[in-house]
């Protein structure tokens, strides 16, 4: 399961990360990403609403639908029972990473050093976020971790965008970048869709899928 969610994750090569104050809005948007191609979501627990977001979506069977910001296992097994898929979290969690890892569910633990890192790889993982990504070294970090890293892949998140998306995946050590900017919140209380299918094609086009 993990390894098909990665190469999945490597064909799509951009997450959206998302804070959906309106549940409601969660099909509409869950359409927007699918009709720019990226039928993926993050959709982080920095809301009241994440749980039936990620039930709205996950329900459509057409999106690749994940927890964000999961910092404790309540909120991991909330995710789970609304129909996350995986689970993201901004640092290493050990108690989520484990209890994760024990049901055979996908999940990229935060780290911003070699210290998670090796967390990480002493529990099988050779795939973690790297979080926050511009402000913990940003592109010149992953190029100093891949030396002695070689066989850590990495997702990035925080600091990207449109501009920089297309140099960031060019290093063989990241798969995939997560980022909020397709998926802005202004857009989002908006209703925006079209903006956010504009701006997903302009991230699928960048990216070279």
């Amino acid at each position: 399961m993990f390894e098909k969610f990665l190469e999945r994750v490597a064909e799509l090569k951009v997450i959206p990360v998302i804070a959906l104050e309106d549940a409601g809005k969660a099909g509409d948007l869950a359409g927007a990403l699918v009709e720019g191609g990226l039928p993926v979501a993050e959709v982080t627990f920095r809301t009241a609403t994440a749980a039936q977001t990620i039930r709205t979506m996950a329900d459509r069977g057409d999106v690749l639908v994940g927890a964000g910001t999961v910092r404790n296992l309540d909120q991991a097994k909330a995710a789970v029972d609304a129909g996350a898929g995986y689970l993201v979290s901004p640092g290493f969690n050990a108690s989520v990473v484990e209890w994760a890892i024990d049901r055979n569910l996908p999940i990229l633990p935060g780290v911003d050093s070699t210290l998670g890192i090796e967390m990480a790889m002493d529990r099988g993982l050779n795939t973690v976020k790297f979080f926050p990504a511009g402000a913990s070294g940003g592109l010149a970090k992953i190029k100093a971790l891949y030396g002695p890293y070689g066989d850590v892949r990495f997702v990035p998140t925080g600091g990207i965008n449109a501009g920089n998306l297309a140099e960031w995946l060019a290093h063989p050590a990241i798969i995939a970048c997560g980022g909020s900017w397709l998926v802005a919140k202004n857009l989002l209380s908006a209703g925006n869709w079209d903006e956010v299918v504009r701006l997903t094609k302009e991230a699928v086009a960048a990216a070279g899928i």
